[in-house]
């Protein structure tokens, strides 16, 4: 498979200017002595000997243009080859488990690692969600301080606000605490870890009055407390977090919310192929897909125009990109060698279709463009009767579609074969440009010469004309 890379040559120039009378060095006498525009009479006459060079000019813009449109008609064809080989890749179909949760809000619940999961249902019952321990101080900054907590040294500056001091606490990571300033002036210490501390907690040493626990009526500390949770209705258990990795082998469950009377289901499925992985890559194809053929329409169908120098339709109804559009389109519908000889034949057993609707059913307009949809139920259903024979029918018509879209957009493909020929026949167009400005500027130069000249035989004629004159006046 190839990248894309853009072969357009540029055009060699614009219109062609009439050099000699926009600044050349050759003096210009306009019509002095004839009366005449000489300098309008040149550049009508070389506006006639222009027109072979301006039919080259637009050639060249229309190779260019036309380069353009399959340069990027290569690249989307790349992106949907690449995508259909990606269902070959046999990750794809490893088996693997799922996890699922009647309510995620309140207990997720994910595989914890590669080693699978014990499957089936649990019904999970949360009491009680972890809370830190903490402490509550008067907080005094008069005097600069150096202290300890949990036997990490803390400093406060003289006359710094509780919130400042918080602010620098927190943003250590490595105390063991955090601190929050209360609407009040007084610094609450929070451990970082959750769980219930059976222990000494957040212990302040050498602070002096710079920080004090509180003595407040009905002030406790608050040791923290354990997430408390039941599965299928048995003995309550324990932990010190809200992420729990030991109730169900293999799974983790994050504790978000009480359950009370209602509890949470999770269910824990037994290895399977992924319907959900597989139709994402198809659905990748899909979309891609889509766009390329709708791209490859508008090209065929936009007519020739030339806006602003700008080149439109270079590719109108062009019969290559119209029979790759035919085989595109029909590869969708045919009967597929499924690789190892599986079941399936076709994409349509497997949910891939342009829509179309049966019966008296109306057609959509995705329908009528060619645009495939996936029904994803059918997709499910396929992989769960047969994931091996899925695995095979893609294995075959991801081979045979990338097969048909290698012939024009792989390197040395049909499309690289008409850039080159473009790009080679540019050059060829921009060579004779050259050579035919440099001649129209021999013969605008060649004009200017030969009227220059007309003027001044002209104005000496004048001169000569005059002088008899003036002999022949002075005879009398």
């Amino acid at each position: 498979m190839s990248t894309t890379t853009s072969t357009t040559a540029s055009t060699t120039s614009s219109n062609f200017q009439l050099s000699t009378l926009t600044g050349s060095s050759t003096p210009q006498i306009t019509g002095i002595s004839s009366g005449l525009d000489t300098d309008q009479l040149i550049e009508e006459l070389m506006a006639t000997k222009q027109q072979p060079l301006t039919n080259l000019e637009n050639q060249q813009a229309l190779l260019n243009g036309r380069n353009s449109a399959l340069e990027s008609i290569q690249g989307e064809l790349q992106t949907i080859q690449t995508d259909a080989m990606a269902l070959l890749d046999p990750s794809l179909y490893d088996p693997a488990q799922a996890v699922t949760s009647s309510n995620s809000s309140s207990v997720g619940a994910a595989l914890a690692g590669s080693t699978g999961a014990v499957e089936g249902g649990y019904q999970i019952a949360v009491t009680q969600l972890a809370q830190s321990a903490q402490r509550t101080f008067t907080f005094d900054s008069t005097n600069a301080s150096t202290f300890t907590v949990d036997g990490d040294s803390v400093s406060i500056t003289a006359g710094e606000s509780a919130s400042s001091f918080a602010a620098s606490v927190n943003a250590n990571s490595n105390l063991s605490f955090y601190a929050t300033a209360t609407q009040s002036g007084n610094i609450v210490l929070s451990e970082r870890a959750t769980g219930l501390q059976t222990g000494s907690y957040l212990q302040v040493v050498g602070a002096g009055t710079s920080l004090v626990e509180s003595t407040a009526t009905g002030y406790t500390p608050n040791a923290g407390q354990d997430a408390a949770y039941s599965i299928d209705g048995g003995a309550s258990q324990t932990s010190p977090s809200d992420s729990v990795t030991d109730a169900i082998p293999g799974v983790t469950l994050t504790l978000s919310s009480v359950t009370g009377s209602n509890p949470v289901t999770v269910n824990v499925s037994p290895p399977a192929v992924s319907s959900s992985n597989v139709s994402t890559a198809l659905q990748q194809f899909i979309t891609d897909y889509n766009k390329a053929i709708t791209d490859i329409q508008t090209q065929l169908s936009t007519t020739p125009s030339d806006t602003n120098g700008t080149e439109t339709g270079t590719l109108y109804d062009d019969q290559d990109l119209k029979n790759l559009l035919s085989q595109m389109r029909s590869s969708m519908y045919a009967t597929v060698s499924s690789i190892g000889g599986g079941s399936l034949t076709s994409m349509l057993q497997i949910g891939m279709s342009t829509g179309a609707t049966t019966g008296s059913g109306t057609e959509s307009a995705t329908s009528l463009a060619g645009d495939l949809t996936l029904d994803t139920t059918t997709l499910a259903s396929a992989i769960t009767a047969n994931p091996d024979a899925v695995q095979q029918l893609l294995g075959g018509w991801a081979n045979s579609f990338s097969s048909l879209v290698g012939t024009e957009a792989d390197a040395g493909g049909t499309l690289t074969q008409r850039i080159t020929g473009n790009t080679t026949e540019v050059s060829s167009l921009g060579h004779q440009i050259t050579s035919m400005q440099a001649n129209l500027t021999d013969q605008e130069n060649q004009l200017v010469t030969q009227f220059a000249a007309m003027e001044s035989a002209l104005s000496s004629n004048s001169s000569e004309s005059s002088w008899l004159t003036q002999q022949i006046n002075s005879l009398g």
